[in-house]
C-alpha cells in the first residue's frame, strides 16, 4: 500500500500532499485507562506475505465481527479480545478472521472510506470484559455533530517508540476543518490524540457510541498542529448493516 501511494516513511506527521496522510500510529498524551473499562476494544495483530507483523485497533460491534480502518488489511489475523496488558493473556480470547470487508469504494492513497469489517472464524463468548458497543445511526446528527469523544489503542506512546503493552485511551474534542469535510471525516488537532497501532480504533463521543474509526493524520504545514481524521460511521450504517445481515446467511 504504501509504495503506491509513494509514501517515504511512517512519521507522524506530513504535509498533505496527494497522499501523504499517514496512518494513525500513537496514543499521544494519552492515559491508562481502567482495566476492561472498554469491553468493545480489538487488539489487531496482522500477518503479512512477507512474514512481517504489525497491529491494528478495532472494536467489536456483534458477536461475529468486528469494525476497523481498512488500511489495515493484512494476509491473516489474530484477534485478541478482552485484553488490557498485552503480555497478561488470561482470559483473552483469541480468534482469527474467516472473512474481511473493506469498503468497496475505499481510496488507498487519499484514505477515503477508510473502514472495513472482519467476519471472525467463530462468535465470541460475551462476557462482562468482552462486549459489542453501539454504532452511531445515519440520522444521528439531527440533534447535531458529536463535540467531546474518547480514542483508545495499544500504539506507541512516543516517536520511534514501541507499542504500548496496556491499553491507552485520550479524550479529543472534534473541530470544523474544510479538508475534513471535503473527505467526510470527523477530526480533532493538538498534540494529544491518536496517531500507527492505533488505526481502527473507535471514535466514541458523549452518547456512548462509536462516530467514527481512526484513519490518518496529517500537519496542513510544518508548524501547525497535527490533524487526526476519523471515518465516519454516519452515512456507513446501511454498507454495516448490509454485511452483517447478509454475510449471515452465506
Amino acid at each position: 500500500m504504501f509504495l503506491l501511494c509513494k509514501v517515504a516513511s511512517l512519521t507522524l506527521v506530513a504535509v498533505l500532499t496527494l497522499c501523504a496522510q499517514v496512518p494513525a500510529a500513537r496514543i499521544l498524551g494519552g492515559h491508562e485507562v481502567r482495566k476492561h473499562s472498554r469491553p468493545y476494544m480489538v487488539l489487531l495483530e496482522r500477518k503479512f506475505a512477507n512474514g512481517n507483523t504489525a497491529h491494528c485497533g478495532g472494536f467489536l460491534v456483534s458477536a461475529d465481527f468486528v469494525l476497523t480502518a481498512a488500511h489495515c488489511q493484512a494476509e491473516s489475523y489474530k484477534v485478541f479480545l478482552g485484553l488490557h496488558n498485552y503480555h497478561q493473556r488470561k482470559g483473552v480470547q483469541q480468534l482469527s478472521v474467516e472473512k474481511q470487508f473493506p469498503h468497496q469504494n475505499y481510496s488507498e492513497c487519499h484514505y477515503i472510506n477508510d473502514i472495513m469489517l472482519l467476519k471472525l472464524n467463530s462468535s465470541v463468548k460475551i462476557t462482562e470484559n468482552v462486549k459489542p458497543i453501539a454504532l452511531a445511526d445515519n440520522d444521528n446528527n439531527n440533534n447535531g455533530p458529536p463535540k467531546s469523544c474518547n480514542v483508545s489503542g495499544w500504539g506507541q506512546t512516543k516517536i520511534n517508540g514501541s507499542m504500548s503493552v496496556i491499553l491507552m485511551g485520550v479524550n479529543v474534542k472534534l473541530i470544523e476543518n474544510k479538508k475534513c469535510v471535503e473527505k467526510g471525516t470527523y477530526c480533532s488537532d493538538g498534540e494529544a490524540g491518536p496517531a500507527k497501532g492505533d488505526s481502527g480504533g473507535p471514535l466514541v463521543c458523549e452518547d456512548g457510541k462509536v462516530h467514527g474509526v481512526v484513519s490518518v493524520n496529517y500537519k496542513p504545514n510544518k508548524n501547525a498542529k497535527p490533524v487526526y481524521m476519523y471515518t465516519k460511521i454516519e452515512g456507513k450504517r446501511d454498507w454495516i448493516d448490509g454485511i452483517l445481515k447478509n454475510d449471515r446467511k452465506l
